[in-house]
């Protein structure tokens, strides 16, 4: 599973990142997570607000920090 948080570094960006980070090691799910931090790369996926969540190329979430129970829903788990 690859999972990219989308953001440039502000505070929400990297609480999301903590709880991806979080979920992960909780679940125990294999997952690769990527830090996106340019602002054309995250263009790129259509997201113009952050921080967001990407996982296998789908956007799961944008311009909030999600819930772990979100995130286990994405991951499966």
């Amino acid at each position: 599973m690859d999972i990219k948080v989308l953001g440039p570094g502000c505070p929400k960006c990297e609480q999301t990142e903590k709880v991806i980070k979080e979920t992960v090691a909780e679940t125990g799910a294999d997952a690769q997570i990527e830090k996106v931090t340019d602002i054309k790369a995250i263009a790129g996926y259509g997201v113009f607000m952050t921080p967001a969540v990407v996982i296998d190329g789908e956007v799961k979430s944008v311009g909030k920090i999600p819930k772990k129970s979100d995130v286990k829903a994405w991951i499966g788990e």
